[in-house]
């Protein structure tokens, strides 16, 4: 998995970086086929802003979240981007799904 976080008007430290790193763990204990994340942290006025953009194999998901606490939009963001994730997994092992076998017996 390819990790990429930058931040706007902001400076991104080691403790942010790794508290992003655990949260994302998460997700990628759900799906195997992650290629590339990027996160981009921001700052306007008063508000806390993350971004995160999630490549997987044939499917692109873009999650925003705002808070006045960077550490809870982080939070947030993961819990959308888990969200999402399960969705696509979900969608996918039913498309793939086997169908019933009809009872002639009727």
């Amino acid at each position: 998995m390819n990790l990429n976080i930058s931040g706007n008007h902001l400076e991104v430290t080691p403790a942010l970086r790794d508290y992003i790193v655990s949260k994302l763990d998460r997700i990628t204990r759900h799906v195997d086929n992650v290629i590339a994340v990027n996160v981009i942290l921001s700052v306007e006025k008063l508000d806390q802003k993350v971004g995160a953009s999630l490549h997987l194999k044939g499917k692109d998901i873009h999650v925003e979240a705002t808070h006045s606490d960077m550490y809870a939009a982080i939070d947030a963001m993961a819990d959308k981007l888990d969200r999402q994730v399960l969705k696509h997994k979900e969608k996918i092992t039913e498309h793939h799904a086997e169908r019933p076998v009809m009872d002639s017996s009727v």
